[in-house]
């Protein structure tokens, strides 16, 4: 009985060194991940994709998930299958406000040059 005992747990021991050693790597390419210039929406995309991946190998594995029911993983799906539609919207919905910027998507004053008041200023006219 001794024996088997100790079979189980080197295995556990084996898969949670394995585990560790993929969010590692995982680490290892969000550091990567954030030194490209990908972009607002890509690297969002990106990072989700990132995030997701480890975040399953830890509830996999760490919390057990992996040995549960298959309603724990329906939930799990549905829960997935929320964010990803719910950031989805978020991120597509940009495209509907039709020229007006908004919110975190203000551009500020000081950085847009109007025409018109620099050929006024500089005493040209046409």
């Amino acid at each position: 009985m001794s024996d088997t005992h100790q079979h189980d747990v080197q295995s556990h021991v084996k898969t949670y060194i394995r585990v560790f050693a993929a969010l590692a790597v995982g680490t290892i390419v969000t550091v990567l991940a954030s030194s490209l210039h990908l972009g607002i929406i890509l690297g969002i995309i990106v990072a989700l994709i990132i995030a997701t991946v480890k975040g399953s190998l830890v509830a996999a594995f760490f919390m057990h998930l992996s040995a549960e029911r298959k309603v724990i993983y329906w939930v799990l799906v549905l829960t997935a299958t929320f964010v990803v539609v719910m950031v989805g919207l978020i991120m597509f919905s940009r495209g509907d406000q039709q020229g007006l910027q908004h919110g975190i998507f203000v551009v500020p004053q000081g950085h847009v040059q109007v025409q018109h008041e620099e050929k006024a200023n500089s005493g040209h006219t046409e």
